[in-house]
């Protein structure tokens, strides 16, 4: 599923559905889980470990905040139905609006993809700054509790211990205990639940891994402000090294280098640009060159493996329990899908309650989000077995899809809408099999 085919949010479909929920987590998973649970709880509180900043500045927490992020079509659609006016906000915060059809530098398969007729647009801006005005957003509605620099502990049982009855937490006053109707794991890759589930009298879910072992280096350097060019190179069979250059708030480029299969990037300055200066594009090189660097740290991070928590084939599971986000699925960073699918998987929560409330919730929620999760992660490990070297399961076709779009992508070089067709796809606005419809079919494949 994606923009197209999931419904979109209708907060009056919600009724009552208990006094409290607990999130574990308060990055924007959290945050949008949150934000839905507003509308069937009295009360919402967020759990979260980390002391959270007052202005739009990386944690701890989110290591990856320091790196090139993308809101795509499917979560920026998503947070302006949560939260009326989010783009107008992320605008007068620094954010900016590009064309992805004419400022976006998408190079790939040896040339640059062609612009396209039509105006898709994109909103760019830090993680940090995403995040900083979600998190102000939340914690304006009444009834919501976000508790700060507070860990997660585990998780309480009724008295059939069938089902979660809230969690333990540990601050600086000690442990305590909270009650709570409904329990939303949104805690990232270091969510605990599966070992929980095993020493519970669960099944843990089965794990999928895919390893493509990349690694990522970030610099800023300053920007004219009417310069809107964005650059991404992605790693293709033959060259394990690419890049996104985005422009972001207060007159910056963020320029995120990376590699695949071990060809990690620098964190030193001249070998930094040494590194960009192989891609087969000159500009990064020479805007790294010129341009002042805003500082001269170097931020890195490592992401092993694709992980797909396949708990949508669990019969049994306990009650009044939902996990999504990271903690759910993770894919490769290069793709940028992370926060619109947590949007997705935030509007599929929407609609789990809506059309069953908290009956079965979390079997019902794992069923519905399948088929949001299985785009992204297609779109993922699909690109990465481009590489021999990837291991872990291969989805089927795997193959024969990357040689098709291989045949889509050269000829996007000198067609538009080709290219138009493949955004969507990207920025989950439609769903990958879009590519195979006759008309697509037809232009990448008609005589010349």
């Amino acid at each position: 599923m994606t923009l197209a085919t999931v419904p979109r949010y209708k907060p009056d479909r919600i009724s009552e559905f208990g006094d409290h929920a607990v999130v574990i987590g308060g990055s924007v998973a959290g945050l949008l889980a949150a934000r839905v649970l507003t509308d069937g709880f009295e009360r919402v509180t967020i759990i979260e470990r980390d002391p959270l900043p007052e202005d739009p500045t990386a944690r701890r927490g989110v290591p990856q905040g320091r790196h090139v992020h993308v809101l795509e079509t499917a979560g920026r659609q998503t947070f302006e139905d949560l939260f009326p006016g989010y783009g107008e906000e992320l605008l007068s915060a620094g954010g900016l609006i590009i064309d992805l059809m004419s400022d976006f530098y998408h190079y790939e398969r040896g040339d640059f993809l062609a612009n396209g007729e039509k105006r898709l647009t994109m909103y760019n801006a830090t993680r940090p700054l995403i995040e900083h005005l979600l998190r102000q957003r939340v914690m304006t509605i009444d009834g919501l509790e976000l508790r700060a620099k507070t860990q997660f502990v585990d998780y309480l049982t009724d008295e059939s211990e069938i089902g979660i009855a809230g969690v333990t937490v540990r601050d600086g006053g000690g442990e305590t205990d909270i009650s709570a109707e409904l329990v939303v794991d949104a805690s990232g890759r270091t969510s605990t639940t599966p070992s929980w589930l095993d020493d519970h009298g669960f099944t843990a879910p089965e794990v999928e891994e895919v390893e493509i072992d990349v690694a990522y280096s970030t610099a800023m350097i300053e920007r004219p402000p009417e310069d809107r060019r964005t650059f991404f190179v992605p790693h293709e069979p033959g060259r394990t090294r690419g890049v996104g250059m985005f422009p972001i708030e207060d007159g910056r480029w963020q320029a995120t280098l990376f590699g695949v299969h071990g060809d990690h990037p620098p964190t030193e300055r001249n070998a930094f640009i040494e590194f960009a200066e192989s891609l087969p594009i000159a500009e990064i090189g020479q805007l790294l060159r010129t341009q002042p660097w805003v500082s001269e740290e170097i931020s890195h991070y490592p992401f092993p493996t694709n992980q797909r928590l396949r708990y949508e084939h669990l019969s049994r599971f306990p009650d009044d329990f939902v996990v999504l986000g990271d903690a759910l699925c993770s894919f490769n960073p290069i793709y940028g899908q992370g926060m619109s699918v947590a949007a997705l998987e935030s509007l599929q929560l929407h609609h789990t309650l809506a059309h069953g409330g908290r009956e079965d919730i979390g079997i019902r929620f794992f069923e519905n989000v399948t088929d949001i999760v299985d785009s992204p992660w297609s779109i993922a490990v699909g690109g990465d077995f481009k590489f021999s070297e990837t291991t872990g399961p291969k989805p089927r076709g795997t193959d024969f899809i990357n040689w098709y779009l291989g045949q889509l992508i050269r000829t996007a070089h000198s067609d538009g809408a080709l290219r138009e067709a493949l955004v969507r796809v990207f920025m989950l606005e439609q769903p990958p099999e879009s590519l195979f419809r006759p008309g697509v079919m037809w232009q990448v494949f008609k005589p010349t």
